[in-house]
């Protein structure tokens, strides 16, 4: 083969990467993915809560807890939950920013907005909480307008994260802070071949028992895998252009919560 074409097939190799993303373990169009997550989560709402007391055994909330207590929220402030699906998130920070503050729970999925909201309205806690679906790679508020974004367990599901990091630091005032939750990498080998025999076999034959619904189990245990680690998604949130970035690992590198602030 000519140096030419082997430049010419490297090219079109590197067009073709460039048009695909990762779902789970399959390489789909870009412009596929978002259709394809969303059915995930259209399958998953209305047991969504369940499934995660199931598969963590109730630990979610303590690593949701955390990353509110490192949010310092306090009155009056805006936040904003990405990805904040049923509502969890959103009905704590409702309590901490008080009337004079505003919680905006957003996610791209309508399903997972609608049960959300239904929740805090059977909460009572709705009043200072906005209910938007939004895209986070193109998030539809003003510039420095948010106090402090928080994405839990939502991150790895987006086509393009870098694009998405971009978009919550223009939105965020300054001084504001960005605090990601995601699962990430055991630091543990031993802890990482456990983690992987559940996740592949246990997970699914859980959403298949619980949810009528293995693939979908099955994708997020892949997309957990396809996610990065702690190290890169910090290079990346520094790439981004936040400041003071760091992680905590919890439950042994299982889970870790990324902040960075926007100077």
């Amino acid at each position: 083969m000519s140096q030419d074409a082997m430049s010419e097939e490297a090219a079109q190799a590197s067009h073709r990467d460039g048009d695909t993303t990762d779902f789970g373990f399959t390489r789909v169009d870009r412009e596929a993915k978002a259709g394809m997550v969303r059915g995930v989560f259209d399958s998953v709402a209305s047991r969504y809560d369940l499934m995660n007391d199931l598969m963590s055994g109730g630990v979610h909330r303590l690593w949701k807890r955390f990353t509110i207590e490192l949010s310092a929220a306090r009155a009056g402030q805006t936040i904003l939950d990405i990805a904040g699906g049923t509502g969890d998130l959103a009905a704590r920070f409702s309590k901490l920013v008080g009337p004079e503050g505003k919680v905006i729970l957003a996610d791209i999925n309508a399903a997972m907005l609608e049960v959300g909201r239904d929740r805090l309205i059977d909460k009572g806690a709705i009043g200072n909480i906005e209910v938007v679906q939004a895209d986070a790679q193109s998030l539809p508020f003003e510039d420095n307008s948010i106090d402090c974004i928080t994405i839990a367990f939502g991150l790895r599901n987006v086509t393009d994260k870098d694009m998405a990091l971009r978009s919550m630091l223009r939105v965020l005032r300054p001084g504001g802070r960005l605090l990601v939750l995601e699962f990430s990498k055991p630091v543990s080998p031993l802890l990482g071949k456990i983690y992987d025999q559940y996740s592949f076999q246990i997970l699914p034959a859980m959403g298949r028992l619980i949810a009528q619904d293995a693939d979908s189990y099955r994708y997020l245990a892949e997309s957990i895998r396809k996610h990065p680690d702690q190290e890169t998604l910090l290079g990346m949130m520094e790439e981004a252009g936040f400041m003071e970035c760091r992680y905590h690992n919890m439950t042994g590198g299982i889970v870790a919560v990324h902040q960075g602030f926007k100077a």
